[in-house]
């Protein structure tokens, strides 16, 4: 499944109004896709409102609840709690055909809750991330003398990504013959756009030729032009077995002209290979071409 990297993709910046009803009722997109926080949240909530709803229910059969009571909401709120979690400690129990009825609603309620609880957290927990890294900033340098976008990604988790792909698009605002404006999409082509495995780090490269969309472009032109790269991956989790994906992108402010990335592999002594986080963002002004 999806993530966005730590270079802060700027994807969610859309406001949709006057939207179909039906593409605003995806809320099991929204529990699935949205933070732990927000579920918990909804949970807690409906647990909490339906226990009070059901301890209204009772109370308004007067005392019908043994050994509770009478009158107290109080009371009526901890039954609620042991008959939807159908518990039963024999202290408190339904007296009178009003409780036994609101006993068999709640109870069949309280058996629906649990399994689409239980659902949407194993859904939630199983759901494969991709844990890949991209560097937060892309640079335009000169790779063996010729102009070459570079950026850098990583395989966080340290497991196998298998049949790895990446893409690179180059979206633009550009104007029709008729005055249009448009937004549109250009792909960029890669040096090396697959790996078989993809375990530490990959160093993802676009020779800026005369073939190339960024051919003539400078930061000037990126920044006037609202130009961004958006990069997608794609992959096979060695551990889940499943297509894992990650995208990030790059907007004028996170291209650096004119730099080369700094190296974050070495190899000790024993033929250990070192992956250097520290220094995965650094990048160095290039050398003056002589």
């Amino acid at each position: 499944m999806g993530q966005q990297s730590r270079s802060g993709v700027r994807f969610g910046r859309v406001a949709r109004v006057n939207a179909p009803r039906s593409l605003r009722r995806d809320l099991y997109v929204r529990l699935i896709g949205g933070s732990w926080w927000r579920l918990l949240g909804l949970l807690v909530g409906l647990y909490v409102c339906g226990n009070a709803s059901f301890a209204g229910l009772f109370l308004l059969g007067g005392d019908c609840i043994e050994g509770a009571r009478p009158g107290s909401f109080f009371d009526a709120f901890h039954f609620s709690v042991q008959t939807m979690a159908t518990i039963g400690y024999g202290v408190m129990s339904p007296k009178t055909p009003w409780a036994h009825t609101v006993v068999a609603v709640e109870a069949l309620c309280g058996l629906l809750g649990l399994s689409v609880a239980t659902s949407l957290s194993f859904a939630k927990l199983a759901r494969p991330t991709a844990n890949i890294e991209f560097s937060r900033v892309a640079v335009v340098g000169r790779r063996d003398g010729t102009p070459t976008l570079m950026f850098r990604a990583a395989n966080g988790r340290g497991n196998d990504v298998l049949e790895a792909s990446v893409r690179v698009s180059l979206l633009r605002t550009e104007r029709t013959a008729e005055g249009e404006t448009m937004r549109r999409m250009h792909q960029l082509q890669l040096i090396r756009d697959s790996s078989p495995i993809f375990l530490l780090s990959w160093t993802i490269m676009h020779v800026i030729d005369q073939s190339s969309p960024l051919w003539g472009v400078d930061a000037e032109a990126f920044a006037a032009d609202e130009m961004m790269l958006i990069v997608t991956m794609t992959g096979l989790d060695g551990t889940y077995a499943q297509t894992v994906h990650a995208r990030t992108a790059f907007h004028h402010d996170e291209l650096r002209w004119g730099h080369q990335l700094v190296d974050v592999m070495t190899t000790r002594e024993d033929g250990t290979v070192v992956l250097d986080y520290e220094h995965f963002d650094a990048t160095r002004p290039e050398d003056p071409v002589a």
